[in-house]
């Protein structure tokens, strides 16, 4: 949903294109889980470089090193504000979901 020039998204899972979980870990998932932010911010007209918010929800606060370290691969040099919850569970029993708050051009 576009508003005032602000993009948001719905909590993105480890979903592939073919609506399977993806396979592995906390890491796979969690690519799994950028490359579909990726896609959605693509499709609204923006891009990582306009994120200005996440929010990381995870089943398992001890798995956040990991996490940091495959979110670190996409927000480098940029970094947006950035929320992280534990949670007892998330849709499809995945292990992590993001959503993000992003600029539109």
């Amino acid at each position: 949903m576009i508003v005032n020039n602000l993009f948001y998204s719905s909590g993105q899972i480890p979903l592939t294109k073919e609506m399977e979980i993806v396979e592995g870990g906390i890491e796979e998932q969690t690519h799994q889980v950028m490359e579909n932010v990726q896609a959605v911010l693509k499709e609204a007209g923006s891009s990582l470089n306009n994120v200005v918010k996440t929010t990381v929800f995870i089943k398992d606060m001890n798995q956040f090193p990991q996490i940091n370290d495959v979110y670190g691969q996409y927000f480098s040099d940029h970094q947006p504000a950035r929320s992280c919850v534990e949670v007892a569970r998330l849709p499809k029993d995945v292990l992590i979901e993001i959503e993000v708050i992003a600029l539109v051009s």
